[in-house]
């Protein structure tokens, strides 16, 4: 039971200590570093566990806009086709926290933490990771999904005297990423 009290001690403290780091640097008045605003193009590479198994053009542009950004991708060559027109909106940009409203009734949370942004959601049987980066003027964007049903579960036991917590891992069957640079 000490190791217990012990372990959420630290947890507080260690979430205690990096609520401030979420705040980001910026002179974009609506949160966004600077250097994440623009128009920016490149391939996405699309994995399965049995390799490469398609590459396409695809540009994302993040405009700022009074109160939100735009944020649209388009996938594909054909840019009417392929385009999904979401919008970005500050929900708390000084924690880092926005979300992406597909304007279909569909919101998603992303967070800004140390640089990179976040979202991870599930539709429709998948549990998907998506995060971006900017770093050296190249956006790395990335998709990592794979279905929401566990394949394995450990734990749920008491070992050495302390309750084990259950852990449920779940499988990843497809990376999509993409480096952008600016069009």
């Amino acid at each position: 039971m000490m190791k217990i009290a012990k372990s959420i001690s630290t947890v507080l403290l260690f979430l205690a200590f990096c609520q401030p780091l979420a705040a980001q640097d910026t002179s974009d008045s609506l949160g966004l570093p600077q250097e994440w605003i623009g128009k920016w193009g490149g391939t996405l590479e699309i994995y399965s566990l049995q390799g490469k198994q398609q590459e396409l053009p695809m540009e994302l542009h993040i405009l700022p806009r009074d109160s939100f950004y735009t944020y649209s991708i388009i996938y594909g060559a054909d840019k009417e086709e392929g385009l999904r027109d979401y919008l970005l909106k500050p929900v708390r940009p000084e924690m880092g926290w926005y979300k992406i409203d597909e304007q279909n009734t569909i919101e998603m949370d992303v967070y800004l933490l140390n640089g990179k942004m976040y979202s991870r959601f599930d539709v429709m049987g998948s549990l998907l990771l998506s995060t971006a980066e900017v770093k050296d003027g190249v956006m790395t964007y990335e998709i990592i999904s794979g279905k929401l049903e566990a394949i394995r579960t450990t734990g749920n036991q008491t070992f050495e005297g302390e309750d084990i917590p259950e852990v449920n891992s779940f499988p990843i069957q497809v990376r999509q990423v993409a480096y952008l640079r600016r069009l």
